[in-house]
């Protein structure tokens, strides 16, 4: 197992690589001028020429993300910001707090809700319930995220004042923007929970326990659901890393200050490092998460475990 999970550690160096070296060349040939930009449309051309030429803009394109994987590699150092000259690690240390902890709570709002449903769904097939269900998630899954944000703010803030529209410092902030971040979540879990349950529940040992008189619950809590979990843990994973990045729209619509809000605010101003920072962090959050996915499955399946052994 310790092998494995440093070979997946390893992969990860490759992974961090290619998207740093994307994400690079993109704010790289983007019109406009970082320097510009930091210094205001009323500072002179010489002012913008030596700030370019003390933050490296003039250095060619492999010069730039050489010197900046340089730093990376061998001194940890992300850089500095070009608006607040503050380190990096220190801005998104600030802020990571608040994107997690959303991501957190989205993820935990999507399982609760949407494994229940799912496997009720599996249970009643056909019924007017899975077909209620199925409609709902449909809709879910196409609903964009800024727009029912947008629709929570309307109906449970301005209409009935129930809950505030911003901020996250108490826990009243945090149910509109867990809602509405984890709502498309929702929807694929319960749609993966059903199909899996469902695939499930027609094996020959389900039906052994049925013949057997075993109570439907201990068949549907003990065999079934334990035996589908494998799909839905992928899923689980999959979607919290998806939800990393997209607390951005969420954290622009509630404002939030999170590392969503940080980097539209950096792209804005072409803040490169702090993109830079704010894109490696959610890379490497996701592929950590797929990796504590990959170990729990050594824990819900022995099968899964003997191949690590």
């Amino acid at each position: 197992m310790i092998k494995y999970v440093i070979k997946r550690i390893l992969y990860l160096i490759p992974v961090i690589l290619l998207v740093s070296l994307f994400v690079f060349w993109l704010l790289y040939i983007t019109p406009g001028d970082p320097a510009r930009n930091i210094l205001g449309p009323s500072a002179t051309e010489e002012q913008v020429a030596e700030l370019r030429e003390e933050l490296g803009l003039n250095d060619p394109f492999f010069t730039q993300f050489g010197r900046y994987i340089s730093n990376l590699v061998f001194k940890g150092d992300l850089g500095r910001s070009y608006r607040t000259r503050m380190p990096v690690v220190q801005e998104i240390g600030n802020r990571a707090g608040a994107t997690i902890r959303l991501a957190f709570l989205a993820i935990t709002f999507a399982v609760l809700l949407g494994i229940p449903i799912g496997i009720i769904s599996a249970v009643k097939q056909y019924s007017i319930f899975d077909n209620l269900t199925m409609i709902f998630a449909l809709i879910g899954i196409s609903m964009p995220v800024f727009w029912l944000g947008l629709l929570l703010i309307m109906l449970f803030s301005v209409q009935l004042g129930w809950l505030p529209a911003s901020g996250f410092d108490m826990p009243n902030q945090w149910v509109l923007p867990a809602i509405a971040l984890g709502a498309q979540s929702v929807s694929v879990i319960t749609r993966q929970t059903r199909s899996s349950m469902l695939e499930v529940i027609r094996q020959d040992y389900i039906r052994t326990a049925k013949a057997k008189g075993q109570d439907q619950k201990v068949i549907i809590r003990k065999h079934a659901l334990a035996n589908a979990l494998i799909p839905i843990t992928t899923v689980i994973g999959t979607q919290f890393g998806q939800l990393m990045g997209g607390a951005l729209m969420t954290e622009v619509i509630f404002s939030i200050p999170g590392i969503g809000r940080l980097m539209v605010d950096s792209i804005k101003m072409r803040d490169i490092p702090l993109v830079m920072g704010c894109v490696l962090f959610v890379a490497v959050t996701f592929a950590l998460v797929n990796l504590i996915v990959d170990i729990l499955y050594t824990f819900i399946d022995p099968r899964v475990k003997s191949q690590y052994m």
